[in-house]
């Protein structure tokens, strides 16, 4: 059995916005077709990627207790 090619790098989230995944810029429908398409499918949607990506408002990520604590002890 042949490996199948994807862009997903397991951050699944929807960018309610644009309808593009945060991870990997495809959308809802792309990643539930994603086995059945053709190899030339998957690399058509693949060369859109970049420029999807760059439309997606990315959300700073969330500040752990670790890092919190960290600064604030930087802070001093």
């Amino acid at each position: 059995m042949t490996a199948i090619e994807s862009p997903c790098i397991l951050v699944c989230s929807i960018d309610m916005k644009t309808g593009f995944c945060f991870g990997c810029g495809r959308t809802r429908e792309e990643i539930g077709a994603w086995m059945g398409m053709t190899p030339e499918t998957r690399r058509n949607v693949m060369a859109e990627l970049a420029a999807r990506l760059e439309t997606v408002e990315r959300r700073p990520r969330r500040e752990t207790r670790r890092s919190r604590m960290a600064r604030e002890r930087d802070a001093l």
